[in-house]
């Protein structure tokens, strides 16, 4: 066949264990659509919005930690892939996009579909191949094949992320009708031998000299997926008050033996000093939490960030050294080799972590129903084990000051870009890799832009949405700028009426509204069982109510603390 090498391209992805294959219609990519779905071992799955599209596959690519082929058409198609390409460069997600081209000559002379696609995607990809647009000699084949396979071992590099592959097709790009792909043909495969560095005997020697000097460690892991083993270490290191370990809600590594009420409690303490630490240790992706963003900026701290590799962003400003090893390996060396901690550094973190503890029940209790009092009502209910998806802006934030325990439980977040966008379809594609309960929670604004996620011909029975309706884009009144402006309700609101009633209709998932507290302890008490169909729950209330009750709730914290 004249398009072997496309056939090819199917062929080595399957042998390099690339099995999932997300495809959205066009004629132009045909061919490599057919080469992808009449794969044996190769699943396929059909979205026609290439926005939506982007993101299930970087949601089931997330969950899979392997590849995940997109393929769609010329044009503008390959453009509604870009905001999912940039989440999965910054937050790592190894995806594979293949796009259908025009020929060269064709580029830039108003012929139908095409623009100019090859490096489309800039600097938010890890790398840009353009495929041959034509195979009549050896060389040219050897070449596809190639591509196909630095492609595949650049996605899978550390830090994972997103390639691009550019493929030029010429007409006819149709198969005859008896014509049988050959998925049999012997070709070269090639890969990659992974090694993680370790420390020499040289730096650890300089690191332990250098760990003498600090009694005062805090340690931030930013967003990864969950790890029992570095959970046992840090949990290690607090109970031999050897460091402070402050965890996120996006670093899945919250217990019972690390600080989690941080976002709560360190804006109602006036006087930090006592919990300035002398060295600030991190690994993983970024942290939610603005406040301690802030008081680590103003320290006099020193930073050591450890990963295998990459770029090091200096996200707290006072980055002094940067080790390049696995986290697990350091934390190891860091449990064996530092020192116990000052007693007042680390017993100030423990108090006021415990205050909360045992208060925020009451505060909350007394609080008016809302949504950060629905969410946390609904956090007591989440099955095990389940995927937790939090969309931003509020869901998440919402969610770290109440804190998840990651007891058989792991949160996903689109942290990244931190954009609204692709939250429901991200959610989805995590649903086409697990049994597990999945639950959505999101705020409308992200919900409603994201509807399309839905758009297509598969049962989604593990998916559970709670939708925190208040008609607007409520985390506006919480940020002190736009909060104050005359303009707020019409120009950063965006006040809309929808609510999900009528999508639930017509998707046909089950639905249900609550309005207040009563209403919401009576559906949650059957939300979370097993069913054939995706379940919504739509909980509505106010934007003004819900950012009094916010600083209310924040003044009553202020409170234990004076």
């Amino acid at each position: 066949m004249i398009l072997q090498p496309i056939i090819d391209l199917a062929v080595i992805c399957a042998k390099k264990g690339i099995k999932n294959v997300i495809l959205s219609p066009g004629s132009r990519c045909a061919p490599i659509t057919l080469a992808f779905a009449r794969h044996p071992d190769i699943h396929c799955r059909t979205i026609s919005d290439e926005r939506s599209a982007g993101f299930i596959a970087l949601g089931m690519a997330q969950q899979l930690e392997k590849p995940v082929i997109l393929v769609c058409t010329s044009g503008s198609a390959s453009l509604n892939y870009s905001p999912a390409v940039a989440e999965s460069f910054f937050q790592q997600i190894p995806l594979i996009v293949i796009t259908a081209d025009r020929p060269a000559e064709w580029i830039d002379q108003w012929d139908g579909q095409t623009i100019r696609q090859e490096n489309i995607y800039g600097k938010h990809i890890k790398a840009s191949y353009n495929f041959p647009d034509e195979f009549s000699l050896p060389d040219k084949i050897w070449h596809a094949h190639r591509i196909v396979n630095e492609a595949i071992i650049k996605a899978n590099e550390y830090p994972f992320g997103p390639v691009h592959i550019n493929i030029p097709l010429r007409e006819p790009f149709y198969p005859e009708d008896a014509e049988v792909f050959s998925y049999e043909k012997t070709i070269k495969i090639f890969d990659e031998i992974k090694n993680c560095p370790t420390l020499s005997e040289d730096s650890k020697l300089q690191l332990k000299t250098s760990l003498e000097k600090y009694k005062r460690i805090l340690i931030v892991p930013g967003q990864q997926r969950p790890n029992s083993e570095i959970a046992i270490l840090l949990k290690k290191l607090m109970l031999e008050k050897k460091a402070v370990v402050v965890t996120d809600v996006i670093s899945n590594l919250q217990s019972d033996h690390t600080i989690t009420y941080h976002d709560i409690f360190l804006p109602a303490i006036e006087d930090k000093a006592a919990l300035a630490p002398d060295l600030v240790i991190s690994f993983g992706k970024s942290i939610i939490s603005k406040v301690l963003k802030q008081i680590l900026r103003k320290t006099e701290a020193a930073h050591w960030h450890i990963q295998p590799s990459d770029y090091v962003p200096d996200t707290f400003q006072r980055l002094s050294r940067y080790i390049q090893t696995s986290p697990l390996y350091f934390l190891q060396f860091l449990l064996e080799h530092s020192v116990v901690a000052d007693n007042l550094y680390f017993n100030s973190w423990a108090d006021a972590e415990e205050r909360i503890k045992q208060q925020l029940e009451v505060i909350l209790q007394q609080a008016g129903f809302g949504e950060y009092k629905a969410l946390h009502q609904c956090l007591q209910h989440l099955p095990k084990p389940s995927i937790i998806h939090l969309a931003n802006s509020m869901p998440v934030r919402y969610a770290n000051y109440i804190g998840i325990r990651n007891d058989q439980r792991e949160v996903v977040c689109n942290r990244g870009t931190s954009g609204i966008d692709g939250s429901n379809s991200t959610a989805v594609g995590c649903t086409f890799t697990t049994k597990d309960p999945v639950v959505l929670v999101t705020g409308d604004m992200a919900f409603f832009y994201d509807r399309n996620a839905f758009w297509h011909k598969y049962s989604l029975p593990n998916l559970r949405i709670i939708l925190l309706n208040n008609h607007a884009g409520g985390i506006f009144r919480l940020i002190d700028g736009p909060s104050r402006q005359p303009e707020l309700e019409e120009y950063f609101e965006t006040t809309q009426n929808l609510n999900a009633k009528s999508l639930a209709s017509e998707y046909g998932f089950d639905y249900f509204h609550v309005v207040d507290e009563i209403g919401l302890e009576e559906v949650l008490k059957s939300f979370f069982q097993k069913s054939i169909k995706t379940k919504v729950l739509e909980i509505t209330s106010e934007s003004k109510e819900n950012a009094q009750i916010l600083n209310q709730l924040k003044k009553s914290v202020k409170n234990l603390f004076a």
